[in-house]
């Protein structure tokens, strides 16, 4: 992955496989650590901060985002609370509604100006990028989940929206735009090539990462090769005999 240190965009790993993040934490060009309840659930995680201890346990020393999980404001800030003191490399990720659609900037404002490094995550228009904007503007170091795959998945290009984004927070630098939800490999190049300040990625995009520059060519034979492979551990055959039409 040396090719990826030439990138300005910070990688985030995305994923709740404790030894996956071990693994990764052993990159350099990792940067940082995002997980969310649908991740951990698809882990089979079952003890919510068992697994963040541990996670943090393991890697100390990079931002970690852990999500809270109710959708009552006032215990949405008990739970902020609780989990941004397991670790100074804690970020707390705060959804950008919660379920009935009411906002949870109040929120936001409060738990950043009072020194909680808040995440704002599930954001996909540029009002709601304004509206966290606003609510982390002063506070502690902070980060803005853009879901750029989410955007792209409705049909819609995201990197004009992303472009918006950085320019909304290009006067604070204490808030990072997250590229989230990437869908591709191309998608980590186009953060990097818009100024994008971190991008997630999960495994199956992280794996991929080292593909950068491959020859097309030789590329082509390893998938040639590949096809050939798995014909062949398949058993496939086809009858010598003609068939009626």
């Amino acid at each position: 992955m040396s090719r990826l240190s030439r990138l300005r965009v910070k990688i985030f790993a995305d994923g709740a496989n404790l030894k996956e993040m071990a693994a990764w934490a052993r990159c350099p060009e990792i940067r940082g650590f995002t997980t969310n309840p649908t991740l951990m659930r698809q882990a089979g995680v079952s003890d919510y901060e068992a697994f963040a201890r541990d996670a943090l346990r393991a890697i100390p020393d990079r931002p970690m985002s852990f999500e809270v999980f109710s959708d009552d404001f006032d215990d949405m800030e008990r739970q902020a609370r609780r989990i941004a003191s397991w670790g100074e490399n804690v970020y707390v990720k705060i959804p950008i509604t919660n379920t009935e659609a009411q906002p949870s900037k109040p929120l936001v404002y409060r738990l950043s100006h009072s020194g909680v490094k808040v995440n704002v995550t599930a954001v996909l228009s540029l009002r709601q990028v304004l509206e966290a904007a606003d609510a982390l503007n002063g506070g502690a170091p902070s980060a803005i989940s853009v879901f750029a795959g989410r955007i792209a998945d409705t049909g819609r290009d995201p990197v004009p929206l992303m472009r918006e984004a950085l320019a909304i927070v290009k006067d604070v630098p204490s808030i990072e735009v997250i590229w989230a939800s990437p869908r591709e490999v191309l998608n980590v190049y186009q953060a990097d090539d818009i100024g994008c300040h971190i991008v997630t990625a999960t495994s199956g995009i992280l794996a991929k990462l080292g593909l950068a520059g491959k020859d097309l060519d030789e590329f082509s034979l390893d998938t040639v090769r590949m096809f050939r492979t798995d014909a062949i551990g398949a058993g496939y055959e086809l009858s010598g005999d003609e068939q009626p039409a």
